[in-house]
């Protein structure tokens, strides 16, 4: 006689179109923000990259959260502008994680390319991220327009490319930001001035050997420009925090500069910053940097 099998209660079938919360997602992230970033898959899934890129999505968001935080606290609300936003990943990033699911603070993404400026609208639409804002604006067409407040709390600029990260210096100059954060990028502007001032600086002083061979012309001229912007940020009453982004493993750009205004000047920032422009032989860049 045949064995009967006890019954077994059926399990019900998962949805394939549901993707499973992954423990590694902080409570109420936008999946299809995430999709759209790459973070995830277009699955819905983390595989080794996405995870990577969201463990470095979460050690940006560590610096910046604290700084949003005390000006909310402090005012009630918040104003952040991210200038060369380029498609808008870290603005999308910081207003998904710390202002959806408040009632208040904006942010504005601030960039001159007017098809990325479309694609950010596009997709803050579509995510109902009410509280954002996207502007094809230059640097100089930003610091008066009408389309922002006329001062910022918090400025950020993410991997901007070249004098860029100027750019975003001189409109938080401008806007009196609280706090400036800085992924500085591609710093070659003061490396060329190097390489083309080169032969005649042999002649002024030794320190030209630091910058003899191209290799050298680039590094010495990238962390130059770095030091330049901390002493005129400095000149202008921020006090500073420089330090490695850790966990951007994939980039060799890998400062962090975070800036808080006290408006108290450093006293010797400007005369240090033409003392240096002059011995180095960098003098045309003194309306960059001396102003």
């Amino acid at each position: 006689m045949a064995k009967t099998r006890p019954a077994t209660t059926a399990r019900p079938a998962a949805n394939p179109a549901a993707p499973a919360r992954h423990p590694e997602l902080r409570p109420g992230q936008s999946v299809e923000l995430l999709k759209e970033l790459h973070i995830l898959t277009r699955d819905g899934q983390l595989n080794q990259d996405s995870r990577r890129k969201l463990k470095q999505v979460y050690h940006l968001y560590q610096f910046i959260e604290p700084l949003l935080a005390e000006v909310l606290a402090e005012r009630g609300d918040l104003s952040l502008a991210d200038h060369g936003a380029g498609k808008s990943y870290l603005g999308f990033i910081l207003y998904d994680l710390f202002l959806k699911a408040k009632d208040v603070g904006t942010v504005f993404g601030i960039e001159t390319r007017r098809e990325l400026v479309e694609h950010s609208r596009a997709l803050a639409a579509r995510l109902d991220f009410a509280r954002m804002r996207f502007l094809d604006l230059s640097v100089e067409e930003s610091t008066r327009s009408d389309a922002l407040p006329a001062r910022i709390d918090v400025v950020t600029a993410l991997h901007a490319c070249n004098t860029a990260t100027d750019d975003a210096i001189q409109f938080a100059l401008a806007k009196e930001a609280r706090f400036v954060v800085l992924v500085p990028c591609c710093q070659a502007e003061v490396a060329s001035v190097l390489k083309k001032n080169k032969n005649a600086s042999f002649g002024l002083t030794p320190l030209s050997e630091i910058w003899r061979h191209p290799i050298h012309t680039r590094e010495f001229g990238s962390q130059l420009t770095n030091a330049l912007r901390c002493l005129q940020l400095e000149a202008h009453g921020y006090q500073l925090t420089v330090t490695e982004l850790v966990g951007w493993e994939h980039s060799m750009k890998n400062e962090l500069i975070v800036a808080r205004r006290t408006g108290q000047p450093r006293r010797n920032a400007l005369e240090r910053i033409e003392q240096i422009l002059d011995q180095l032989n960098l003098n045309e860049l003194r309306s960059r940097f001396a102003c």
